[in-house]
């Protein structure tokens, strides 16, 4: 389901900028302007509003955590199949944090196990544009070139779209802002830096 992303061009994630221009009314990168536009036409979303909505989302007073009551709640409502009560949850929790990952990732499963192939490919579009915009903040070559993601369940889908393999061992390495993580198969090294939150 995500392992087909196109990678664009690298771009360095300037983070203060990033937070001056979603919290000002008056840019083209204001948050709630650009998740007007997000949640009703994905498609319409441009590579650097996406980098805004991703990294933005550091910036925006109220979020949802894995740790929150009302995520666990509808993760449980996920494994017992409860999938209408589901939706109506995560839908709930979405309008509170719109470029949630980990809440679109239970969307997605929600809608594929319903056949429900509209609602899908609304979230499967919300969902892909987030990812290439993890994708395009570097190469993950080097600790100047890492990847940038928002937590580690963000750092697992990454993971998975970049393809790094399951036997793959990590190593953590603190770093200004964030934490490093380097994982390395076959000789090869990837850097991934999980930011703390910006807020």
């Amino acid at each position: 389901m995500i392992s087909a992303f196109g990678f664009s061009q690298k771009s360095k994630i300037d983070l203060d900028k990033i937070k001056k221009e979603v919290n000002d009314k008056e840019s083209i990168y204001f948050y709630e302007k650009m998740v007007y536009k997000f949640q009703g036409l994905p498609k319409s979303i441009d590579s650097l509003e996406a980098i805004h909505l991703y990294y933005g989302r550091n910036y925006i007073p109220k979020t949802i955590s894995t740790s929150d009551e009302a995520f666990k709640n509808l993760l449980e409502d996920f494994k017992l199949e409860k999938y209408d009560e589901a939706v109506v949850k995560g839908k709930h929790l979405l309008s509170t944090d719109p470029t949630n990952l980990d809440l679109l990732m239970i969307m997605l499963q929600c809608y594929d196990r319903q056949k429900d192939i509209k609602n899908f490919s609304h979230y499967l579009s919300q969902f892909q544009i987030l990812t290439r915009a993890i994708i395009s903040s570097g190469d993950g070559k080097s600790e100047k070139s890492a990847y940038l993601v928002n937590s580690v369940g963000d750092e697992y889908i990454l993971i998975n779209a970049i393809q790094i393999p399951r036997e793959a061992t990590r190593s953590s390495k603190s770093a200004k802002g964030g934490m490093f993580d380097i994982w390395e198969s076959n000789n090869k090294k990837n850097y991934i830096k999980v930011i703390y939150n910006g807020f």
